[in-house]
């Protein structure tokens, strides 16, 4: 199966959002270079590399050709733009980049949406939790997955619907831009954990399944090389076994940036102290 790796197909609306995306992000970072003023080179290649080019390689490769023959192709997909994605385009900080290149009207406006009752909500981590947790059964245990089978508009617009549900539960948790109502470490590294049982009950849940997922469609393909029910059980491992390994993955990501922002505050209180005590020291010398 070489086309799974070789195959590319650049005809959908996806390449070009990418393709704006990326774009957008590099012409930020040069604006602000030209400036003078220094940007991470870290963000940008996290941005980039694993952030769109994790999204690219699974919807524009092969792999984005048989996402409707093989159900477990479709769950690596699954796992890469909700899961894998958007913590890299989180760390990329995006919209940190926006609000230091533009300026007037369209800094406002970006401030606006920042700072709206909407971003609150829909950022909250309780809510995104929910509807990350949700949604997939939604998707898998009704008629709406088979008819993502069937209609490409509606197969395309559950890509994104994966990107979107990614990017709101894990922006607030390791996201580096300004969000409203952003939760203390302890709090999210707890919200990272009990995302685990999710993707276990799910993934379990798939493997032992005697229906299958879009009910005739597999088995209408008559494909001689796979076994629609031999494929599930992969596809509900894939599930169980890659949640749990991004979800232990982020717990790290989560430690090491509670640690670098002790590291601040406790640098932040020093300084503090020595000014403190320069003062007394300057008051008594006046004394």
């Amino acid at each position: 199966m070489p086309r799974l790796v070789t195959e590319v197909q650049l005809d959908s609306w996806l390449t070009l959002a990418l393709v704006v995306a990326a774009g957008l992000y590099l012409y930020g970072a040069h604006r602000l270079r030209a400036r003078g003023d220094r940007w991470p080179a870290a963000r940008t290649a996290l941005f980039l590399g694993p952030g769109l080019g994790s999204i690219a390689l699974v919807t524009l490769s092969g792999l984005g050709a048989y996402d409707t023959t093989l159900l477990s192709v479709h769950m690596v997909q699954h796992m890469v733009l909700s899961m894998v994605a958007p913590i890299f385009l989180a760390l990329g900080a995006p919209i940190t980049l926006a609000l230091r290149t533009l300026t007037g009207r369209p800094r406002r406006a970006l401030l606006a949406i920042v700072h709206s009752r909407l971003a609150k909500v829909v950022t909250f981590p309780l809510y995104a939790y929910a509807v990350f947790v949700v949604n997939p059964f939604v998707l898998y245990f009704t008629d709406l997955y088979r008819l993502t089978l069937e209609h490409e508009v509606l197969h395309e617009l559950v890509h994104a619907h994966f990107i979107l549900t990614g990017c709101l539960f894990f922006w607030p948790l390791v996201g580096l831009d300004p969000l409203p109502g952003r939760w203390p470490y302890p709090a999210r590294a707890l919200l990272m954990v009990l995302s685990v049982p999710f993707h276990t009950v799910l993934g379990l849940t798939i493997m032992q399944s005697h229906t299958l997922l879009g009910g005739d469609w597999y088995p209408s393909l008559h494909l001689a090389w796979a076994d629609p029910a031999t494929d599930q059980r992969v596809a509900g491992g894939v599930l169980w076994a890659g949640g749990e390994l991004v979800s232990v993955t982020m717990l790290g990501v989560l430690v090491v940036q509670w640690m670098r922002a002790a590291e601040r505050e406790a640098r932040r209180v020093d300084r503090e102290l020595d000014r403190q005590e320069a003062l007394r020291q300057r008051e008594a010398l006046g004394g």
